[in-house]
């Protein structure tokens, strides 16, 4: 079916709906066929996902202890508290775009308001206006739960917007493979070049500041660029979703396939977070190279994901979504365990492993947000409404705490392990025991977090059969049970 033939995403019986058949002009495209400019447009938001999922993460816990001087255990907590408001506020962010009307859609204005709104902010966290200290400690809190807030009414209609595009379960993986791409080069350049721009602005509270306006730029980009490339794409009729937190929990708890996936999901998420969170630290304590060893990480972590991406593809059509989603989750854990020897092993052989780890996360990435539409087309089928909102503020909310509680437990496990601050914006001298503070943290921490995690799927089994069976007079998992995942 091509791509000018699309159906109704709205609620109820009518011709609009999923189990009408009808056809609309503001419909998802039936059985795939978007345009290569949707494709390209749609993934270019994750300029913006991936500059802020991954910069914070990576710098923030590091300018917190080795710039502002907080001990490492209040550094965590100023990181977590922050983004966990997004536990909050994600939902709140979907139930809005869910109830929005304007000519631009329901998800566009947010993308756009936003993303601009969230370059301002994330320019703002590393400003230090009060020098170091607690109280450049505590405008730090202020400002990054502010850009939390901002990235949450950009990020939650994002997420929700494949559900919306297309009708097709082949196609929603290619969607995704598309925006995973971007995601790996916006990592690479974020996550590889702020370190540098950092130094090249001669570290400390100035390279902060100048690394804050390079990003900030970055996510202006990637915020114009999502609004004008998605511009005239097919959507769904969005419908008023739930009113309440609890009612759009009791929505999510109900869709059995969506919360195995994301207890899985926001468990993989720490893991992840440990690893960004470590980064600075591992290249300066363990690999002794503080200046170029973060960008030298990054580049080896990114640069093979990007080139695996189609790799993924057919894996995934070969084996699945959840099969491949737990290989490629398998992959990541072992070669992270592997990596606990770098002390003895050659740098090569450390940046080899490095690059192993990244095609994990390149496949967990992919096939996880491959799947995500998936529990929401179900659903809709299902019940006969369409709420992505309320699940990817749900989703976005776990994963946003996920990736902060990473860093979180890291600095947990330096302060345990006697991690030194320093005010003067290079690492202060540590003892071997918080050497290896940091060496598991980066290593064993996040292999068992992502590694174990899959466990937690047994109640998905989603397949493109079962989700064409389902329909909101032949609801496909009346008869399963709905305790909670063990």
């Amino acid at each position: 079916m091509n791509a000018s033939h699309v159906r109704g995403a709205g609620t109820g019986g009518g011709s609009g709906s999923p189990a009408g058949g009808g056809t609309a002009s503001g419909g998802a495209a039936s059985g795939g066929g978007l345009p290569r400019r949707v494709h390209g447009g749609y993934a270019l938001g994750s300029l913006v996902t991936g500059a802020f999922g991954t910069v914070p993460g990576l710098l923030l816990l590091p300018y917190l202890t080795d710039t502002l001087g907080i001990a490492a255990g209040l550094a965590g907590l100023l990181v977590v508290l922050p983004k966990a408001w997004d536990v909050l506020v994600n939902p709140v962010a979907g139930r809005i775009s869910d109830r929005t009307r304007t000519r631009w859609g329901a998800r566009r204005p947010y993308l756009l308001v936003g993303g601009l709104a969230l370059a301002v902010l994330f320019a703002a966290i590393f400003a230090a206006p009060f020098g170091n200290g607690s109280a450049a400690g505590g405008y730090v809190a202020v400002a990054f739960l502010l850009t939390a807030t901002a990235f949450a009414f950009f990020q939650v209609p994002y997420v929700a917007m494949p559900a919306e595009l297309t009708d097709s379960y082949d196609e929603r993986t290619r969607l995704m493979t598309w925006r995973i791409a971007v995601l790996a080069l916006a990592i690479l350049v974020s996550g590889a070049v702020a370190p540098a721009v950092v130094t090249a602005g001669g570290n400390g509270i100035p390279g902060h500041r100048l690394m804050g306006l390079f990003v900030g730029a970055l996510i202006v980009i990637g915020t114009i660029g999502v609004f004008l490339g998605t511009r005239g794409a097919p959507t769904g009729t969005v419908q008023e979703s739930e009113p309440s937190l609890r009612a759009q929990l009791a929505v999510a708890t109900g869709n059995r396939p969506f919360r195995a996936l994301l207890i899985c999901f926001v468990v993989q998420s720490v893991g992840i977070g440990t690893v960004l969170a470590g980064v600075a630290y591992f290249a300066s304590q363990i690999l002794e190279s503080p200046d170029a060893g973060p960008t030298v990480l990054f580049a080896c972590f990114v640069g093979p994901a990007l080139l695996v991406m189609p790799v993924w593809s057919r894996v995934g059509a070969r084996l699945g979504k959840l099969r491949a989603f737990v290989a490629a989750s398998l992959l990541f854990a072992a070669a992270a365990l592997v990596l606990v020897a770098a002390p003895v092993l050659p740098i090569v052989v450390v940046y080899l492993l490095v690059a192993v780890i990244g095609c994990g996360y390149a496949g967990q990435q992919v096939f996880a947000l491959a799947m995500l539409p998936d529990c929401i087309a179900y659903d809709t089928a299902r019940t006969g409404r369409r709420q992505a909102g309320v699940f990817t503020g749900l989703w976005t909310a776990g994963e946003t705490f996920g990736l902060a509680l990473g860093p979180g437990v890291f600095a947990l496990v330096l302060q345990l392990f006697g991690y030194v601050s320093s005010d003067t914006g290079l690492a202060a001298d540590q003892s071997d025991t918080a050497r290896l503070g940091v060496l598991l943290g980066f290593t064993v921490l996040p292999a068992l977090a992502v590694g174990l995690a899959v466990l937690l799927l047994r109640g998905y089994d989603l397949t493109p059969e079962r989700l064409a069976a389902a329909g909101p007079t032949k609801p496909v998992d009346q008869a399963q049970p709905t305790e909670p995942v063990a």
